[in-house]
């Protein structure tokens, strides 16, 4: 079987009612979003004895809530896949934890309380496409929450409840100190078992999951579907991470957890409170990894930097004057070591920043002067798979929704042409769900007959409409499934 890397949103059987009613905002509301640790607080000193955390889960445990949401019945939103800036070293995919009935989906994961007003950090996945989002304290008061922003490139959401009295928080800490081998814990609701805690150590730091912008934390602490969004604890009490992937053969723990760094959160928090999204700088590139060949071929002595795959028209990167081929081994002078590090980067410095761009071509080292702008990367992703005839999406067939693959959309996904349909949406309770087909998955032929484009997709769901059972070849991440779909129920 093959392993994966999965996001730990939850599978609930139902959603919990709705607290009676909930308060207006305060009149008057600090700007500050977050509470954090004195500063003079010192990291523990070293103990020879395994460490006591009865009084750690005591003291966070309260400020740790769950997230219950209703999705949409028919999921018509869309989730372009995102640019992955470099391969995956584990050879792994991201996917949705999520699991829906036809008539009531919900999912179920875990938060936490940041400030006394009652924002919440959660993951991104764990509130998309939601109806209605219930919170539930320790204490069994629940809350209608409102999502105030979401950044799906962290997978980072910040809630919102209106509640009175006294509201429990967890401080924020920080992560850039963290040392590989230091004690934390996590507190969640696997599988439904509220305020669950577990324990472990700092396994790694800098570790990357293509399609997101951040280093994450890697961490032996138990982590299972339902700990989304959840904290990662140190031992000052401080939160250093949200709990957001796994890695798994099973779909449950197997002692290897990433959590988003919180020093990242913490940037991101003023603009997801204020704009509901984040924006960050973007070079107008799409890059890869540099192979030990074309680095000797550059002149350089280690396979390093970035090599520019794609150069995107308009962007801040054509304008600067890069070039397919040339190989970025500096930001503003800040040395880049792998493909990865490049958009963490540039998606860190300011819209309308003025930087260098440091390029080998041809073996000759040169300076681009080149000027930051907002990223383009969703608006590409839509234009580049096409839309049909007047703007609308193509008509739903099987259950499943598909746009045509354009060159920005066949990037996105490392494929190699454009021929083929990706399905954007799968309705539950369909033949098309049924048959285990999932947003992201390329249709390449049907009934053993290629599909081209969203023409030929049309005229292969017609042609193929009387059939009780229709025979799909479906191109999955990295390799390539047949999958059967039945009509007939």
């Amino acid at each position: 079987m093959i392993a994966r890397i999965v996001l730990i949103a939850a599978t609930a059987a139902a959603v919990f009612p709705l607290a009676a009613s909930a308060q207006a905002d305060r009149p008057a509301q600090s700007d500050r979003l977050w509470s954090e640790v004195p500063a003079a607080v010192a990291h523990p000193s070293k103990v020879e004895t395994l460490p006591d955390f009865v009084d750690l889960a005591a003291r966070l445990s309260p400020a740790v809530v769950n997230v219950a949401t209703e999705q949409n019945n028919l999921r018509n939103a869309e989730t372009p896949p995102e640019a992955e800036g470099g391969e995956d070293p584990l050879d792994q995919f991201i996917q949705p934890f999520e699991r829906y009935d036809s008539l009531h989906p919900t999912s179920l994961g875990s938060g936490f309380i940041i400030n006394e007003y009652g924002y919440i950090l959660t993951n991104a996945h764990v509130v998309e496409n939601a109806q209605r989002i219930v919170v539930k304290l320790q204490d069994d008061r629940m809350f209608r929450a409102r999502v105030i922003g979401r950044d799906a490139k962290t997978d980072i959401a910040l809630i919102k409840i209106d509640a009175a009295g006294h509201l429990p928080m967890a401080p924020l800490g920080d992560s850039d100190g963290l040392r590989v081998g230091e004690w934390v814990i996590a507190i969640g609701n696997p599988f439904g078992f509220d305020h669950s805690v577990t324990a472990g150590i700092v396994s790694g730091k800098g570790r990357f999951i293509p399609g997101n912008y951040d280093n994450f934390i890697q961490t032996d602490a138990s982590i299972n579907p339902g700990n989304s969004g959840g904290p990662l604890i140190d031992r000052r009490g401080a939160v250093v991470g949200v709990n957001t992937a796994i890695y798994t053969q099973t779909g449950s723990s197997m002692g290897i957890g990433f959590a988003v760094p919180i020093n990242l959160v913490k940037e991101e928090l003023p603009q997801l409170r204020s704009r509901g999204r984040v924006v960050r700088g973007w070079l107008g590139v799409y890059v890869q990894p540099v192979s030990e060949a074309q680095a000797f071929a550059a002149g350089l002595g280690l396979p390093r930097g970035a090599m520019v795959a794609v150069v995107i028209g308009n962007g801040p990167a054509q304008t600067a004057g890069l070039r397919k081929g040339d190989i970025i081994v500096q930001f503003d002078h800040h040395e880049i070591d792998q493909a990865q590090e490049l958009p963490l980067m540039v998606g860190g410095v300011p819209v309308g920043h003025s930087g260098t761009v440091t390029v080998i071509r041809n073996r000759v080292r040169r300076d681009l002067p080149i000027v930051i702008t907002a990223s383009r990367e969703e608006d590409l992703a839509a234009a580049g798979t096409g839309r049909a005839e007047g703007g609308a999406l193509p008509p739903i067939a099987l259950g499943l929704t598909v746009k045509p693959i354009g060159t920005a959309m066949a990037h996105l996904l490392d494929l190699a042409q454009t021929a083929g349909v990706i399905v954007t949406t799968v309705a539950p309770g369909t033949p098309g769900a049924a048959a285990g087909l999932r947003a992201r998955d390329v249709i390449m032929e049907v009934d053993q007959q290629p599909v081209k484009d969203l023409r030929g997709w049309q005229r292969a769901i017609d042609r193929t409409a009387r059939e009780k059972v229709t025979l799909l070849l479906v191109k999955r991440h990295r390799g390539t499934i047949f999958v059967t779909v039945r009509r007939d129920g």
